[in-house]
């Protein structure tokens, strides 16, 4: 690892951060956005819905338990969310060059190293975020002994089908077949539904699923504007005309809306954090929640059978859509919780209940 090679943000505004490498010492340029998560560094690099995003991490220290081995459980990264690195860049405080846990197999540098992934430290992450809560999420470009690069918007291309996969793949034996229409999936998403008695079949954003045999229809988180996603709206679409559960998760809820006939918009600076409290409407009960997404559905554009399931204390945006009579619905925060807390994770059991033929479950809760 290079000690203490100068590099800086720059960000649309002109605004300079200068601090020290701790990554690959190269340039990348992406959409500027923080997270407010204590713990769960290495699961969120690898959280494909991170693609094309320069992340700035609140905590002020970072590193400390290093990173964990690349072994395999089930074909998939034990430890991890994908089998790459997602971010374009890292931004914290203060980077910690000696790690220990018990779990840990390399440093978080020397990973983002061989990944060619840039990190900066040293710099006022409490400033920089105050400017994004402010102003909200901006373009931003990490330089690296001034090899500058232009600024690159996400929102500008389709990176759902970056991070797709390009042809279906199975995985597990279980009972109940699940569509999983991949738009960038985290791999806790596909241990869950496993652990669950399903046969998973992985397919990519653009596929037509519809000659296929299945019992359950999910769809998975992604990157970028879920408008994007065109042809996943058309077949969620035909999907929802059919009596056959359909699940949702962060992008995968936007697309559900979107496929309704609804209208999604970009927040501010988005949901980054795993402690976001959202309520059960109707009820008193309230979960604290994982999330990231920087899209939300527009509450005023839901059509007559539809209506929210969850809402954001904080910020009363909807946190989840369901239909009013039919097995469909859709979480806006991740029930999967890797990392974060696992309070809704019940929520793929109501879903499994659905695939089992409890259409009224929901009505449960």
């Amino acid at each position: 690892m290079t000690k203490r090679l100068k590099i800086k943000l720059v960000l649309e505004n002109q605004m300079v951060f200068s601090g020290f490498s701790f990554g690959a010492p190269v340039s990348a340029a992406g959409e500027v956005v923080f997270n407010t998560s204590m713990t769960g560094y290495p699961e969120s690099l690898t959280d494909p819905s991170y693609t094309g995003q320069i992340l700035v991490a609140t905590f002020p220290l970072v590193g400390n338990y290093g990173v964990p081995g690349f072994d395999k459980l089930d074909n998939l990264m034990k430890n991890y969310e994908s089998d790459k690195i997602s971010v374009s860049g890292l931004i914290i405080s203060d980077y910690s060059e000696e790690f220990s846990h018990w779990n840990a197999y390399q440093s978080l540098g020397e990973w983002m190293t061989k990944n060619g992934i840039p990190g900066i430290y040293g710099i006022d992450t409490r400033e920089l975020t105050k400017i994004l809560r402010e102003s909200g999420t901006m373009l931003g470009k990490i330089v690296a002994d001034e090899a500058d690069v232009p600024f690159f918007d996400p929102a500008t291309v389709n990176l759902v089908a970056q991070v797709s996969p390009e042809a279906p793949e199975i995985y597990g034996n279980g009972k109940h077949r699940i569509v999983l229409v991949d738009c960038g999936v985290k791999n806790n998403i596909i241990r869950c539904l496993l652990n669950r008695d399903a046969t998973v079949i992985r397919v990519p954003w653009n596929y037509d699923y519809s000659h296929e045999q299945f019992d359950g229809v999910f769809i998975s988180n992604g990157p970028g504007d879920p408008k994007q996603c065109l042809a996943t709206i058309e077949h969620l679409s035909h999907s929802l005309t059919q009596d056959k559960p359909v699940f949702g998760i962060c992008l995968g809820s936007q697309l559900m809306a979107l496929a309704t006939g609804a209208d999604t918009y970009k927040l501010k600076y988005g949901h980054r954090s795993h402690n976001q409290p959202v309520q059960l409407v109707g009820t008193d009960k309230c979960y604290i929640t994982s999330q990231n997404h920087g899209y939300a559905v527009d509450a005023d554009s839901l059509t007559e059978n539809w209506q929210p399931l969850f809402v954001n204390v904080n910020d009363g945006t909807i946190e989840g859509i369901r239909h009013k009579s039919k097995p469909y619905f859709s979480t806006q925060f991740h029930p999967e919780a890797s990392g974060g807390p696992t309070d809704t994770e019940f929520l793929f059991d109501v879903f499994l209940d659905m695939v089992k033929g409890d259409y009224n479950r929901l009505n449960t809760l």
